[in-house]
């Protein structure tokens, strides 16, 4: 949706943001104003709280641990931080999509300030490996850390939680410093896990960057505008291979088996239910929760060594300063259990019912079970005490919204796979390849266009045009590998084996195949050794010599087995 709306007007919008997110942290440190919108006395503010004050019936009033709650005038910042814009957040991601939400991001927007400043990186994101393997696990620790910290600390402790966006802000700064581009949102943003676990193979209104034109700028792709045109062009610099901005859908297959990829979408849920059910642990009822008195509670820091559980009206002498993270391990590990085994539930059930069924399809099945509860479960609370405002038909309102876009979500999520979105990748590549021709389609389509075509239709269009030969069936598919390979939807290793359902529908083998890899390594060396982009003193007649012959052995390979075999790195 939004990829479409001009830098210009984005990079307006996200000052707008930038700006309002800036006042409200000056505001957690100095505000003389709200605490009038909050005054129980004030009939006309729609803030105001109805808490029953400490000696009233205290049948009525919002007790924790067993205590009635006094009710007295208090600053919003805190509050509409955590019941305003975080909920915000989860709505727009899953609803609107990952694309929606980077363009807009504040955080994102601050981080940028070297690149405003003209400031070059000084290390390359390649060369750390570690965070390249284990981001995943990063990220989740952070948000671990920070979820503890918010029940703790930060929660209704107004400079504090200051405080804690600021560090957040410079941080990001000094990630985007070292190593430029998205690397904070990639690599390191606790935010950036839950973007993936929401937006899942795409947002509910996300665009789909794979049927877009080739080398069009897609979804929330790095951009800039040319100052001498006038136009946008892409500022991408390949910080992050499959990008999440670039084609949200490719990054999610491509990342569905990386190391942490289960302990984000499994743990994640267990951090989301922990949450919830700590507030009732602690306070022994959830009206503490969902009147938003933990806000605004001034004894948050003095709270940390007295008792952390309120169980039957009886306080559990564990320290909430080992509560919290006692609670929320228990539950990461409890939704890790017992998702691992609805997963092995799953795969037996398909096994028998599709023997062939890949492990990723199950992965991906269970994910997005994972993720409409975690979106469900999160809005139990999530924002609460300020619809619990609202009137009666509003609520149910907002709660059929959620029930509703959520589950249209996994209805449009669950029967994706990584064939279906490769299959439909590659024909509108082939597509494209087909336009090129010099054939009056309207004569054979009687009337139907091109993009009307389902990608067996086109298939059998290539097939039985009139005037159509090898050689032009050959064409049409050297242009789609190599759009696959400009694209990096498919690895040079893996292209013959990615690509075989297109070669039998268009009666080629793989000695076409081989042909057209060998024409590509002269024409355009860098698609079979992308270190050549980086590296161009290297002597590419040479390399391209030396790829024909790697190709040749391998496909001598091949012809000798009679059948396809992994090339593994032969040709990278």
């Amino acid at each position: 949706m939004i990829s479409r709306v001009s830098e210009k007007t984005m990079h307006i919008v996200r000052w707008g943001l930038a700006i309002g997110w800036l006042v409200l942290i000056v505001s957690l440190f100095y505000d003389p104003i709200s605490h009038h919108l909050t005054d129980p006395n004030n009939l006309l503010s729609p803030f105001r709280d109805h808490i029953i004050s400490q000696g009233s019936n205290p049948a009525q009033c919002v007790k924790m641990q067993g205590e009635c709650l006094n009710q007295e005038p208090y600053q919003m910042g805190a509050r509409i931080f955590w019941g305003m814009v975080v909920p915000s957040a989860i709505m727009i991601v899953l609803v609107f999509g990952h694309e929606t939400w980077r363009r807009i991001c504040p955080l994102y927007f601050l981080s940028q300030i070297p690149r405003a400043l003209g400031l070059p990186t000084r290390l390359k994101i390649d060369n750390n490996s570690w965070l390249l393997r284990n981001h995943l696990y990063l990220q989740f620790a952070l948000l671990f850390i920070g979820l503890n910290c918010r029940i703790l600390f930060i929660n209704s402790a107004r400079p504090v939680l200051g405080l804690f966006l600021i560090l957040t802000i410079l941080s990001a700064i000094t990630v985007v410093f070292l190593y430029g581009g998205r690397s904070w949102c990639h690599y390191v943003c606790p935010f950036g896990l839950v973007q993936m676990v929401f937006t899942g193979p795409r947002g509910l209104l996300d665009s789909e960057a794979h049927k877009a034109p080739s080398k069009s700028i897609t979804q929330s792709m790095c951009r800039t505008v040319d100052q001498t045109t006038g136009q946008e062009k892409s500022a991408c610099i390949s910080c992050k291979s499959s990008c999440l901005d670039i084609d949200s859908e490719r990054a999610y297959w491509n990342d569905l088996t990386k190391p942490g990829r289960k302990l984000s979408q499994y743990g994640y849920l267990g951090l989301v239910i922990g949450y919830f059910v700590y507030s009732g642990l602690y306070a022994g009822n959830f009206d503490y929760y969902f009147s938003g008195s933990w806000t605004h509670d001034k004894n948050q820091l003095t709270t940390l060594l007295k008792p952390g559980f309120y169980i039957f009206n009886q306080p559990i002498a564990i320290p909430k300063l080992i509560a919290v993270p006692l609670t929320l391990t228990f539950f990461v590990g409890m939704s890790c259990l017992i998702c691992s085994q609805i997963e092995k539930v799953i795969r037996a059930y398909g096994k028998r019912h599709n023997p062939n069924i890949p492990r990723e399809q199950v992965l991906h099945q269970v994910f997005s079970l994972c993720t409409f509860v975690a979106f469900n479960t999160f809005f139990i609370y999530g924002g609460r005490p300020e619809i619990l405002r609202l009137p009666i038909p509003l609520q149910l309102t907002f709660n059929a919204l959620v029930v509703l876009v959520s589950s249209l979500w996994l209805y449009r999520t669950w029967g994706r796979s990584a064939q279906q979105y490769t299959k439909e990748s590659l024909a509108n590549s082939f597509r494209r390849q087909l336009k090129k021709l010099s054939i009056d389609f309207s004569k054979v389509l009687e009337g139907r266009c091109l993009d009307q075509l389902k990608p067996d239709e086109l298939y059998v269009l290539a097939k039985v045009l009139p005037n159509s030969t090898q050689l032009d069936r050959w064409q049409i598919y050297k242009g789609v590998l190599q759009e696959a390979l400009e694209e990096k939807r498919v690895e040079p290793s893996q292209s013959l084996e990615a690509l075989k359902p297109m070669r039998q529908k268009l009666s080629l083998s793989y000695e076409d195949h081989y042909a057209a890899l060998t024409e590509l390594c002269s024409e355009k060396p860098h698609l079979l050794y992308p270190h050549l982009q980086q590296t161009p003193s290297l002597d590419r007649t040479v390399v391209g010599r030396s790829g024909k012959a790697a190709i040749a052995a391998e496909r001598t390979e091949v012809g000798h087995n009679k059948k396809v075999k992994p090339a593994g790195n032969t040709m990278v």
